[in-house]
């Protein structure tokens, strides 16, 4: 496994080297590759692992069995994604799907729970480090209930855009979604939502190219 600078993510945070190494072990550490479009967990099923995105990104979703699709949240390289399922031994309620190629590693981390009367500074560590990553992924969470609560498509769009812009301090940027999956996460219709922000871009507003956008602050 290729797994260098993984001393620097969130699930490892403050571990010297010889406790990364145990703690690898312990978790049965494993690397997957996986193609675009690929389903990486699926809905119905359980995992006892978390995944850690080395490369490319992943969406999480939920699809009904009548074919909606809502896109819940978009995990970047170096993020994570079924550490609640995965301590919890519950169903899985969302799809994980491949939003590129990208390489995944696996930590079963319910190892951590069977063999939890040995105690060592790593499991701490990584207890602390997961309770900071599920913290972290509410705030994503309710940040989508808080975009998709205006009941307007202009509404959602500009609750979205400018959370982005808060986020990276600046009112140009790169959002990590594709129209159909912008218009999945926001609970838009997606030819409605495109002509939405032909209106803005029309009205100066906003300006944009496939993912770029940019804010233009009012006179």
């Amino acid at each position: 496994m290729n797994l260098e600078g993984i001393e620097k993510s969130r699930l490892f945070k403050e571990m010297t080297a010889k406790e990364l190494s145990s703690c690898l072990a312990s978790l049965d550490a494993r690397e997957k590759k996986y193609r675009k479009d690929d389903l990486i967990l699926r809905a119905g099923e359980r995992t006892s692992s978390i995944g850690m995105v080395l490369s490319g990104s992943v969406t999480i979703e939920s699809n009904d069995v009548w074919g909606n699709c809502s896109v819940l949240s978009h995990v970047g390289q170096n993020q994570f994604f079924a550490e609640t399922y995965a301590l919890l031994g519950e169903v899985l309620l969302v799809d994980v799907r491949a939003n590129e190629d990208c390489r995944i590693l696996f930590c079963n981390i319910r190892n951590l729970l069977e063999d939890s009367k040995k105690s060592s500074p790593w499991k701490e560590k990584l207890l602390k480090n997961i309770l900071i990553i599920s913290s972290q992924k509410n705030l994503v969470l309710s940040g989508r209930s808080f975009h998709t609560s205006p009941k307007s498509c202009r509404g959602r769009l500009l609750s979205y855009l400018n959370a982005i812009a808060l986020q990276t301090s600046s009112r140009e940027f790169d959002i990590p979604f594709n129209r159909q999956q912008l218009a999945d996460y926001l609970n838009l219709e997606r030819t409605n939502m495109s002509k939405e922000l032909s209106h803005m871009k029309d009205e100066g507003l906003i300006e944009y190219r496939k993912s770029h956008f940019k804010l233009i602050k009012a006179d």
